[in-house]
């Protein structure tokens, strides 16, 4: 997978290019934005895109830069004067990444702020995943929103902006990012993995919920291999020697349990939804009740280290119609 600041491709997100451009050309621009949506559709490439755009100078109204432009070049190895990424940074000394954006990653964004642009252009500082930010990072970030310099900007990126402290949501503009279409996912799907059969393809935009990066990372794993175990458990009473040969095949799978709980939970709640608005029906409490149940044994199983092969056998059992 290209990682987003290397990323020259964007499909999905004509809406939110467009408005970005207004604004740009439009002698509006906002000094934050807020760019929101679920994870994997987009957000971070549509930020770099729109970063490279802006330290370029550039003119195009779908905000592309090409990959041989020397801002590119430069965005893409993390060397741009004028570009600064907050997000979480590797822990030397826990060998291991912070599980938060601590205050002094934020900090950096204040000396950086106060430094002469280096090409005499724009400043752009991105934060990636901002609904990691502890309580102190987001007030030193709210600081700092509340005193911009000129042509500075602030591009947010966040799946949960509910997460955000209200003050940091209000001092920028909301720009949400789509979900994408099956069709944008399997042409995406098509150039990252040509080996993928058509009907792969088809089944992975499926199951990814409007999300690329979803259907990457099951392309990547044994996710179309666990979604037929998923189907299985659903539609068939399964008998407890097939149930162990299951929990057996989940277990030794790469992050088997996750997927397979993830795919489950995902599957329970569409269904639901789906039902609810045209049968709705008593079973519909059970099937709630199920993705409730679910989910915290996923929780239980992560955070306590627990067998995971037990727990697939409790949702097999609790599958079985009573």
């Amino acid at each position: 997978m290209i990682a987003p600041r290397a990323n020259p491709t964007l499909l999905g997100q004509d809406r939110a290019i467009a408005e970005l451009h207004r604004a740009a050309t439009g002698n509006r621009l906002h000094h934050a934005w807020l760019i929101a949506g679920p994870p994997g559709i987009g957000k971070a490439t549509l930020a770099y895109r729109f970063a490279r755009w802006l330290l370029a100078g550039a003119t195009t109204e779908n905000l592309y830069l090409p990959p041989t432009d020397p801002v590119f070049r430069r965005v893409a190895a993390a060397s741009h004067a004028d570009l600064l990424v907050i997000e979480r940074r590797y822990d030397e000394k826990k060998k291991r990444m912070q599980g938060e954006i601590v205050v002094e990653t934020v900090a950096q964004a204040g000396k950086f702020l106060r430094l002469t642009p280096g090409e005499g252009g724009w400043r752009v500082v991105i934060v990636d995943g901002a609904e990691a930010l502890n309580r102190n990072a987001a007030n030193a970030l709210l600081k700092l929103l509340e005193e911009p310099p000129p042509r500075a900007i602030w591009l947010l990126i966040s799946h949960a902006p509910g997460r955000l402290l209200p003050t940091i949501r209000s001092r920028c503009r909301h720009l949400e990012a789509a979900t994408l279409t099956p069709a944008t996912i399997e042409t995406l799907l098509a150039a990252a993995h040509p080996d993928l059969t058509a009907p792969q393809r088809t089944r992975l935009a499926t199951l990814a919920e409007g999300s690329i990066g979803r259907a990457l990372s099951l392309a990547g794993t044994d996710g179309l291999a666990l979604a037929s175990l998923v189907d299985e458990a659903l539609t068939t009473a399964i008998p407890p020697s097939r149930a162990a040969a299951i929990a057996d095949s989940i277990a030794r799978a790469e992050d088997g349990f996750t997927i397979f709980t993830d795919l489950l939970r995902t599957n329970l709640a569409t269904t639901t939804r789906t039902t609810a608005r045209s049968h709705p029906s008593p079973s519909l409490d059970h099937q709630a009740a199920l993705w409730q149940e679910f989910g915290h044994l996923e929780a239980e199983v992560e955070g306590l280290n627990l067998d995971p092969r037990a727990a697939i056998l409790t949702i097999l059992h609790r599958l079985r119609p009573s």
